[in-house]
Formats: structure tokens, C-alpha cells, sequence
């Protein structure tokens, strides 16, 4: 599977923004850029060997709750870590398949 090909749906994602970290300038402290997805795994509807592979590929970024946590902060607005947030999301998927 490719990560183009997997669909996630919008009922199992939450998101916040925040704060960044790191150089930015004055900034950088004071708008939330960075975004923190996470996936409530349960509701992919995985089978099996795909969510125990998936729990293998997050190591520490899997809650004991079943929750997959992103953080994305490589770009300067929301809009752009929030997408890079859900194509690494997507692409953990896919290996996991």
C-alpha cells in the first residue's frame, strides 16, 4: 500500500497547535504553529497484523491508549506542519500494511 492510497478518516483525528521550538525569531514564542495530530488507531479498522506492525513502527510515539502522536514543527504556518503531520501519519500507515 501506498501512502497516497490510505484514507484516514476525520472522526479518528484530533489536532492542537502549538508553540514551536528553536530559531524562529521573535515569532517563534508566540504563534502556534506546530501541530501535535493524533490518530486514534481503533478507529482505522486495522487488521490485526497491520496494528501490531503499526505499534512496532511508533515505538514511543503510541500511547498505551491506542493513540498514534505526531508532532509536526519543520514548517513556519499551521497549515503546512499540519500536512506534513498527516502524510507522516499516512506513511506509517502504509508500512504498517
Amino acid at each position: 500500500m501506498r501512502p497516497e492510497e490510505v484514507v484516514i478518516p476525520e472522526e479518528a483525528l484530533s489536532e492542537r497547535f502549538l508553540a514551536a521550538t528553536g530559531p524562529g525569531g521573535q515569532n517563534v514564542n508566540k504563534v502556534a504553529t506546530a501541530c501535535q495530530l493524533r490518530v486514534d488507531v481503533f478507529r482505522l479498522g486495522l487488521p490485526p497484523h497491520a496494528y501490531e506492525k503499526l505499534k512496532s513502527l511508533a515505538g514511543s510515539r503510541m500511547t498505551t491508549g491506542g493513540e498514534l502522536v505526531i508532532t509536526a514543527r519543520n514548517y513556519r504556518t499551521q497549515e503546512a506542519n499540519r500536512e506534513d503531520a498527516r502524510k507522516r501519519v499516512a506513511e506509517l500507515i502504509a508500512a504498517a500494511h
